[in-house]
């Protein structure tokens, strides 16, 4: 799914479908985000979720952690409604705010995540993201995210945009849509490299920066405050 197809109706509403079909590791993700985020946090906690429309990210953690409440912002006032309909009785600890990271309430919050977001962007915005985010986390902070992720040297990046696709197939995508969707990436998605993922987390103030997830062509870090 491209970021302009947030704002269509009929992929609004089949969008939980996609991760589940081409992001390894997706039934366990959000799990192992709450699990990071549980290590260094009370439970009482303080949520910012970035790219929070769907709802999904936010159902998980919510559901995981009572005591926690949340703030999510999203760009897509579309895909913002149905994280309203996917939270149900949960949205009474959530505030969902319309737009960027500028969204979002300029306190201080316990954690912070941003999971198949980052790379919808392009350096300068991540740099924002990135920036901003740790401006309104207390010192400690972890800040979980992940995204699209590879070498982005022309015969590694063409091998793993091919393995998304046989990924997306054994899953059960039909073969033309998922060759449709690797050309689409391939030509629309500014996706960086592993490397420069974590030189925007360190350049925005984040250190102890690990990996914990890797799922084919997407990875996943953990950073602090």
């Amino acid at each position: 799914m491209s970021e302009d197809s947030f704002s269509d109706s009929h992929a609004v509403a089949r969008y939980a479908e996609g991760p589940r079909r081409v992001v390894p590791g997706d039934a366990t993700l959000h799990r192992m985000v709450a699990v990071l985020v549980a290590e260094r946090v009370t439970a009482s906690a303080k949520v910012l979720v970035v790219g929070a429309g769907g709802g999904l990210e936010l159902q998980a953690l919510a559901q995981a952690h009572p005591g926690w409440t949340f703030d999510g912002v999203d760009p897509s006032a579309k895909m913002l409604e149905l994280a309203k309909q996917t939270l149900g009785r949960l949205g009474s600890r959530v505030r969902l705010h319309h737009g960027g990271i500028d969204a979002a309430p300029d306190t201080q919050f316990d954690a912070a995540t941003c999971l198949l977001t980052m790379h919808f962007l392009d350096l300068n915005e991540r740099r924002h993201i990135v920036s901003e985010v740790r401006r309104r986390l207390v010192p400690g902070a972890p800040f979980v995210l992940a995204h699209l992720s590879f070498p982005q040297n022309p015969d590694d990046r063409e091998r793993w945009l091919s393995r998304y696709a046989a990924f997306a197939v054994a899953s059960g995508v039909e073969p033309d849509k998922a060759e449709a969707a690797r050309a689409a990436i391939a030509s629309r998605l500014p996706i960086v490299s592993p490397d420069m993922d974590q030189a925007i987390l360190r350049e925005g103030g984040f250190n102890n920066v690990e990996l914990f997830y890797a799922g084919l062509a997407f990875r996943g870090w953990v950073a602090r405050a």
